[in-house]
């Protein structure tokens, strides 16, 4: 499979400004978390097509450049796209760890190109995500993440638009907002802050 190696400045332009800019949110987590360190962050958006993903796929390479072990989950069960940016099968992922004790006992990861980052794709899209990711199940399967990696970086659907961001928020240590600069309305960052 092929990546989308255009939108992962991080692997494919290292030394440009904006993998530059990686690096320093990387660097800004990390004092971020200095009382309690962040193990699992959700990257969200207000409304679609802001970049949330991209960002997401960006930041865990950049962080696994400076030596962190990195599980990315696409828990936008919704419209994943972890998948396509780094070229994997989704046969199989975090809705199968949920339905299926084997794939929870032994998580469905995915090695990238990019030492210290793996991703766990979505898996099959089911009818009612939002049920999934506030089932105690969830909690299982993010307690059994945990021994995967020092940090795991959640894709989620945009927060405005669905239920499954906010009921994925209340799981996580932190959660990044990404907006787009001359497209999202203020009042849509309120509405996702709040």
């Amino acid at each position: 499979m092929t990546t989308e190696h255009s939108a992962l400045v991080t692997i494919s332009d290292p030394d440009s400004p904006a993998a530059e800019a990686y690096r320093a949110l990387r660097t800004n987590l990390a004092f971020a978390g200095l009382d309690k360190p962040l193990r699992t962050l959700m990257i969200t958006s207000p409304g679609a097509e802001e970049g949330k993903s991209t960002v997401l796929a960006n930041l865990g390479v950049s962080l696994a450049q400076g030596e962190q072990r990195v599980l990315i989950i696409d828990a936008d069960l919704r419209q994943p796209s972890q998948h396509i940016l780094f070229g994997l099968r989704n046969d199989e992922g975090l809705t199968s760890m949920l339905i299926n004790a084997e794939a929870a006992a032994r998580p469905p990861v995915q090695e990238t190109t990019v030492p210290g980052l793996r991703v766990l794709t979505s898996g099959p899209l089911p009818p009612r995500p939002a049920d999934l990711l506030g089932s105690k199940r969830m909690m299982d399967v993010l307690a059994r993440l945990k021994e995967e990696a020092d940090l795991l970086l959640f894709d989620s659907p945009p927060i405005n638009a669905l239920a499954d961001a906010a009921i994925l928020a209340t799981k996580v240590d932190g959660v990044l907002l990404v907006v787009r600069e001359r497209r999202t309305r203020r009042e849509a960052v309120t509405e996702a802050r709040d």
